[in-house]
């Protein structure tokens, strides 16, 4: 796939800033996903902080004495990684932990310089006799929430009071006990002299504690921001659920669909939504249709409307009456295009606008979207043929010329559009995602609904359309890939469904 020069390939260091722990996140995760793995990234990184303390020190590192404290996450992995790499070119270097390393790449690197003699370890408030010439901080990174305590902020102020005799002091990423991303700092800080932070600026560096910021590329690739992966996935269904969760924690999603003639659609998508992770999906559905769909599934709250085969003008209400209780709503799935339907979907649309909630359009519901933008809130998912319907232009055959066709379409919505495809383009405002995952045999019908469930799941639980819409791409074409393997094509949207708890396990999930 070529990069087209309407493609804004994101540019990693001082061009780009991460503005929270969540892009970091999913910046990372991506990374590795193309195969730029954390352990990679962080020796990159302890070679831009070897370099740092390097440049401070004159030149060299030779009989050079550095003290470097650590924590026990990967901040402290670059730390201890950095550590080996000094004493490689000739310097003393004291590790000083303020606990056991116990991030997956720091416990890694840490048992690299236990099994050799080239740095010497100790443990806080074990500290050498004599002052270093340089301090390393890597206690705390980007990660730090709340006012450090215990030993990390014991050893916060004896990193200060070195700093305080003229002693250069390095952080690595971040001075410890600073949100790298507000510039809050709500108890025991580091006051660096420079500080060597990673991938991107953040907004929070402030100078006062920062000395000179360096900006340091590590190694993730550009697509990392760009292609849609794991990390956008794992960003909104986080790591775990605590223990003490309830039901409809985790997202309630309002499926409206279904006629006469399509009465699978929104099942599909409310199965989808299920299998995405949210705790409780309705479906609003005429009458004789809700029938039809109730022994589907037993995991189904099926919804009876006042019509009996298609949406009409008596069900406008209700289906407002219960989208209040939903955090996401989805209209669209087997919505049929008759006239009133349209038109009902549109007075439906327009009052969920007003109440400003989180809303997916698919399908037929595409007919009735608002044409005056302004939404936020709102996630549409065309293929080409419906995108030139609501926009009156082709997206084009050429990828940069789809993204260029998305890009303006997305800012006339105000909202954001998943443009579906051999690559999916996801666009909203100025911001732009291409997901790669999926494959032909996905043109079945029924696939759509499944990715409209799943963006309405994520959307319910993120409140964010377009880390929702991303997140859906990559996962329905990632489980679409793995039915294929073992399907070829004759696989159906239901194997995609199934094949979606498949997928975030092989994401790590």
């Amino acid at each position: 796939m070529g990069r087209g020069e309407e493609i804004p390939l994101p540019v990693l260091g001082r061009d780009l800033v991460i503005e929270s722990p969540d892009e970091l996140f999913v910046l990372e995760e991506n990374a590795e996903w193309l195969g730029v793995t954390r352990l990679l990234m962080m020796e990159n990184a302890a070679g831009a902080v070897v370099r740092a303390v390097e440049e401070v020190l004159g030149g060299t590192l030779r009989d050079r004495r550095v003290f470097v404290f650590c924590g026990r996450g990967n901040n402290g992995g670059d730390g201890i990684t950095a550590a080996r790499r000094m004493a490689a070119l000739g310097a003393r270097v004291t590790v000083i932990l303020a606990g056991d390393p116990s991030a997956r790449e720091a416990s890694y690197n840490f048992g690299v310089i236990k099994r050799g003699v080239s740095v010497e370890i100790r443990r806080y408030p074990d500290l050498p006799d004599g002052e270093p010439d340089a301090v390393v901080d890597a206690l705390l990174g980007t990660g730090v929430r709340g006012a450090p305590r215990g030993v990390v902020a014991q050893a916060i102020e004896v990193i200060n009071s070195l700093g305080a005799k003229g002693i250069p002091v390095i952080a690595v990423d971040a001075p410890s006990g600073l949100n790298p991303f507000t510039g809050e700092a709500p108890g025991a800080v580091v006051k660096a002299s420079v500080t060597v932070t990673f991938h991107a600026r953040k907004p929070g560096l402030r100078s006062d504690l920062c000395g000179r910021v360096i900006v340091a590329e590590a190694g993730a690739p550009a697509e990392s921001l760009l292609y849609c992966g794991p990390g956008d996935v794992k960003v909104i269904l986080k790591p775990k659920r605590p223990p003490w969760s309830h039901k409809g924690d985790f997202g309630r999603v309002l499926v409206v669909g279904g006629s006469s003639r399509y009465t699978g659609a929104p099942a599909m998508a409310a199965m989808a939504a299920l299998k995405a992770g949210a705790d409780l999906v309705s479906i609003a559905a005429p009458r004789w249709v809700s029938a039809t769909i109730k022994p589907i599934s037993p995991n189904l709250i099926v919804l009876p409307l006042e019509s009996q085969d298609r949406l009409g003008s008596d069900d406008v209400d209700l289906v407002i009456r219960e989208a209040e209780g939903a955090d996401a709503v989805l209209l669209g799935p087997g919505l049929g295009a008759d006239s009133e339907t349209i038109r009902s979907a549109g007075e439906i649309l327009g009052r969920l606008r007003d109440l400003g909630k989180p809303t997916v359009v698919d399908a037929d519901g595409l007919k009735a979207v608002p044409q005056d933008g302004g939404w936020p809130g709102l996630v549409i998912t065309p293929h080409a043929g419906e995108f030139r319907r609501i926009f009156g232009e082709a997206p084009g055959p050429e990828l940069g010329e789809r993204v260029g066709s998305c890009l303006r379409a997305a800012r006339e919505l105000g909202g954001t559009i998943l443009l579906k495809g051999h690559v999916d383009v996801i666009c909203s405002g100025e911001r732009v995602r291409l997901n790669v995952t999926g494959n032909p045999a996905m043109t079945v019908g029924g696939t759509g609904d499944v990715l409209s469930g799943v963006t309405a799941a994520f959307l319910a639980m993120s409140g964010n359309p377009f880390r929702a819409a991303s997140a859906s791409a990559f996962l329905v074409g990632l489980a679409g890939d793995l039915a294929f393997e073992s399907l070829s094509y004759s696989l159906t949207a239901q194997d995609v469904l199934e094949h979606i708890p498949t997928a975030l396990k092989r994401i790590g999930y």
